[in-house]
């Protein structure tokens, strides 16, 4: 697979939605993952993302205009053990949940399906990241409509084991914008993953489309100790 450059991707796409990001900084001493929201309507642009534990929640930026909290009010980021869980809706809580039982990703996800947000049938996506013993590995999910067709979900995982140096991978919700909106196709693109996280964030918020991006979430996380650095971003601030 062709290396793609994020930044055009994401400037040239003005509704890519909500996105994933996951992979291994240049240097190989950092697991890195990235998150961001976009929204069209009031609701879903009244948002912000704040810490939470060693994870992160969205909450309305102002109460008062929040309408419908079901599929926009969520835990994008949880951490279990050596896991962080990282996601675009509340199955973030059925994957920790679940694998905190001892049953694995794709078992935790077979318990969920796209959003029932027609015509939209928005999908879940969904990753994993894992440090064991300095090795770093890690999952994304896709969980949408058969074409549309709300009577039939396609399950989509892919699995990266040893994660390269300089490498990561991009998963969105939809392939650009339109009515209805159509679900991200294909394989997570493959992206460069640069040392300087800094340098990553602004690069993802400035190429964000600036009427729809909402907030930003960016982590780099030691592979030998464990240590994290995070940087959120909100529009609404």
């Amino acid at each position: 697979m062709e290396m793609i450059s994020l930044a055009q991707t994401l400037r040239e796409n003005s509704y890519p939605g909500r996105g994933i990001v996951i992979g291994r900084s240049e240097n190989g001493k950092k697991a890195v993952t990235a998150y961001f929201i976009m929204g069209r309507s009031e609701n879903s642009r009244n948002r912000v993302f704040v810490e939470d534990g060693e994870g992160i929640r969205t909450q309305a930026f102002d109460p008062s205009k929040l309408t419908d909290p079901s599929l926009i009010i969520y835990a994008p980021v949880r951490v279990l053990g050596t896991k962080t869980i990282v996601t675009n809706g509340d199955q973030t809580d059925t994957i920790y949940e679940c694998m905190d039982r001892g049953m694995t990703f794709e078992q935790a996800l077979r318990t969920r399906e796209f959003e029932p947000d027609g015509p939209n049938y928005t999908p879940r996506i969904s990753g994993i990241l894992e440090i064991e013993d300095g090795k770093f590995s890690y999952a994304m999910s896709i969980l949408k409509s058969n074409q549309g067709d709300p009577s039939s979900c396609n399950r989509f995982t892919f699995s990266y084991e040893n994660a390269p140096a300089g490498e990561g991978h991009f998963i969105h919700t939809y392939q650009c914008d339109g009515e209805p909106l159509p679900s991200f196709e294909g394989e997570p693109k493959l992206v460069g993953i640069p040392d300087d996280m800094e340098k990553f964030c602004n690069m993802l918020w400035l190429n964000l489309n600036e009427e729809n991006k909402v907030s930003l979430f960016v982590r780099y996380l030691d592979l030998e100790t464990g240590r994290y650095e995070t940087k959120i971003v909100n529009k609404n601030e």
